[in-house]
C-alpha cells in the first residue's frame, strides 16, 4: 500500500517519523473494493459507538471497524464520568440548580483559554437532551450525590464535583453546580458504561468488524473522503463509503515521536500514567491529516496530579522548589497537575502535619518529617526562610479560617501545627502524574473535520480524542465521554445525512 499513488498534501520533509501526515490514495488507483457501506466509522470507543448508532438509527448502512479484538477503546478503561448539566433530572433530584448559561460560562473558564465557543455552547444547550439519550440508550444514573470530588464515586452514586466547580476562581465566575454523573455502577465505571452502549449498538444493524487497522483515507473527484485503505489479517482491504468516513479513533498519547514534537512535557513525569491503550499512537490523526484534515491545539495535554481524595489533604499547603505556594490545593486535581508540571517545572512538595496528614486512593505517603519548618525546608532543599515565612503567613490568615492569598474554600483552611511532613510529588521521583493528549483533528460543532486550505473536508467527519474538543488549554473530569458521546452522535447523524455518491 505504500507504493500506491497519493492525493497531495503539504511537504512534510521537517517533520519526523512517526509524526507526518499519511497521505490519502486517489479513488481511480483502488482497483477494486472490498466492501462498502453509507457510513464507514473508524474506532469503537464511546465516540465511534455513539456515532454509529446515530447513523444507523438515521437510517443509513454503517460499518465500524476497530483495530482492536474488541470494541471498547480508552472509554471501556476511563472511570466513567460523563460531564452533564444544564438541569439534568440528577442534578433536580439531588437538589442543585443549573442551567446551560452557567454551564457554558464555567466551561468557557475551565477549559480554556482557546475554548471552541460555539462547541461549549452547542454542548451546554443539549446536555440534557443527551442525558435522556444516554438514559434511552441503556445507561442508567443513580439519583445519588458523591461529596468525594475529582474520582469517580466508590458507590453507584451518579453525582460528583469534577472540575473544581466550587474551587477559586470558578465559584465566583458561575454559580456552582456538580455536572459529573457517573453511571449507576460502584467505583471504575468505563467498562459498564462502553457495555451498556455497545448493548444498544448491538439492536441497530451496524456491521462490526475487528483487527482491522485503517492506513489511509481514499479520495475522490474534488478530495472528497470516499472510502478506507485498511490492513486486515496482513492483507490490504479497501472499504468503500457511500455517504461518509467518521474517524474516532484516539489520541497520541501512545506514540512518543508525536508527544515529543507536539507537547514534551508530557513525556517527563517519571512515574506517568499515559491516559489510553497502545492504539492511541495518532494514526488516525495523520490520516485524516493526509486528506486534507487541519490539526489544531496539538500542543496542549491534560495531566492529574492525584493528590486526593481524600478530601481532607486539601488541607495540606502545595510549595514549589522557591517554598512557596502557587495554587489553592482544594482545586480540581488535573489543575494541579498541569499547573505543576508546566509552570512549576514538576518540582513542587505536599506540606502537611501528623493531624491531617492521611494515604491517598493512589498510595501517597510522608518522605521527610520534621519537627519544624525549618528542619523540614533544609530536608527537602527549599530555602528555609522561605518555607518558613510560606507557613507563617498561611496558618496567621487560617486562624480566622481565610486564605487571602489563593481563596481556599474556609473548610479546608486550618493551620498546620507540629510535627509536619512532606510529600514529594518532584516530577523526576515517583510522584503519579498522569498525562493524556487534548489536541487533534480540527472540526466544526457539526464534527465535520476542517481542512487546512478553507471549508471542511467533504465526506469527513470526526469526534473523540482524535479531535481537538471542548477542552483546550483546561480541563474537567468527564468531559472527554462527554464530548465524544455527543459530538460522535453529532459525526453519525451529519455523516448519515451527505448525499450519496
Amino acid at each position: 500500500m505504500t507504493d500506491a499513488p497519493t492525493a497531495d498534501v503539504p511537504s512534510t520533509d521537517a517533520l519526523p517519523p512517526g509524526v507526518e501526515p499519511l497521505a490519502a490514495l486517489i479513488e481511480n488507483d483502488v482497483a477494486q473494493w472490498t466492501d462498502e457501506a453509507e457510513v464507514v466509522v473508524v474506532g469503537l470507543g464511546i465516540a465511534g459507538v455513539c456515532a454509529a448508532i446515530e447513523a444507523s438509527e438515521a437510517g443509513a448502512d454503517v460499518l465500524a471497524l476497530e483495530r482492536s479484538g474488541a470494541p471498547g477503546g480508552t472509554s471501556a478503561l476511563s472511570g466513567g464520568i460523563m460531564y452533564l448539566g444544564g438541569g439534568t433530572p440528577v442534578q433536580e433530584a439531588c437538589g442543585f440548580a443549573d442551567d446551560p448559561e452557567t454551564m457554558a460560562t464555567f466551561l468557557l473558564a475551565a477549559c480554556g483559554p482557546g475554548a471552541d465557543e460555539a462547541k461549549v455552547r452547542r454542548y451546554c444547550e443539549d446536555s440534557v437532551a443527551h442525558f435522556h439519550w444516554l438514559v434511552a440508550h441503556g445507561v442508567p444514573f443513580k439519583a445519588e450525590f458523591c461529596d468525594e470530588p475529582n474520582r469517580e464515586p466508590i458507590t453507584d452514586a451518579a453525582l460528583l464535583y469534577s472540575g473544581g466547580e466550587d474551587t477559586w476562581p470558578f465559584r465566583e465566575l458561575a454559580h456552582p453546580a456538580p455536572r459529573g454523573h457517573c453511571p449507576q455502577f460502584p467505583d471504575t465505571a468505563g467498562g459498564f458504561l462502553m457495555t451498556c452502549l455497545l448493548g444498544a449498538l448491538e439492536q441497530t444493524a451496524t456491521r462490526v468488524v475487528n483487527d482491522v487497522r485503517v492506513e489511509r483515507l481514499v479520495v475522490g473527484e474534488g478530495g472528497r473522503v470516499v472510502g478506507v485503505a485498511a490492513r486486515q489479517a496482513g492483507r490490504d482491504t479497501f472499504v468503500r463509503a457511500r455517504r461518509g468516513v467518521v474517524l474516532t479513533g484516539g489520541g497520541f498519547i501512545f506514540n512518543e515521536a508525536m508527544v515529543r514534537y507536539h507537547c514534551p512535557d508530557a513525556l517527563r513525569p517519571n512515574a506517568a500514567w499515559r491516559v489510553g491503550t497502545d492504539n492511541d499512537d495518532g494514526r488516525v490523526i495523520r490520516v485524516a491529516q493526509g486528506a486534507g484534515a487541519n490539526v489544531t491545539r496539538m500542543d496542549e495535554f491534560e495531566c492529574a496530579l492525584p493528590i486526593r481524595p481524600p478530601n481532607r489533604l486539601a488541607k495540606a499547603l502545595l510549595v514549589n522548589r522557591k517554598g512557596q505556594r502557587y495554587i489553592n490545593e482544594d482545586t480540581y486535581t488535573g489543575r494541579i497537575g498541569h499547573e505543576s508540571l508546566v509552570n512549576q517545572d514538576g518540582d513542587v512538595f505536599l506540606i502537611v502535619d501528623e493531624h491531617l496528614f492521611t494515604r491517598n486512593y493512589v498510595g501517597m505517603n510522608i518522605t521527610w518529617a520534621a519537627e519544624t519548618v525549618d528542619e523540614l525546608a533544609r530536608d527537602i532543599g527549599v530555602p528555609p526562610e522561605a518555607l518558613v515565612q510560606t507557613v507563617e503567613d498561611y496558618n496567621r490568615h487560617a486562624e480566622r479560617g481565610e486564605d487571602p492569598a489563593f481563596h481556599k474554600n474556609p473548610e479546608w483552611v486550618v493551620p498546620l501545627r507540629p510535627p509536619f511532613g512532606a510529600v514529594d510529588l518532584r516530577v523526576d521521583a515517583d510522584a503519579i502524574y498522569a498525562p493524556f493528549t487534548l489536541g487533534g483533528i480540527e472540526t466544526d460543532a457539526d464534527s465535520r473535520v476542517l481542512a487546512t486550505s478553507a471549508g471542511a473536508v467533504p465526506g469527513l467527519f470526526a469526534a473523540g480524542r482524535s479531535t481537538a474538543g471542548i477542552a483546550a488549554h483546561g480541563y474537567v473530569s468527564g468531559i472527554s465521554l462527554g464530548d465524544s458521546s455527543y459530538f460522535g452522535r453529532r459525526a453519525g447523524a451529519h455523516a448519515a445525512g451527505e448525499p450519496p455518491i
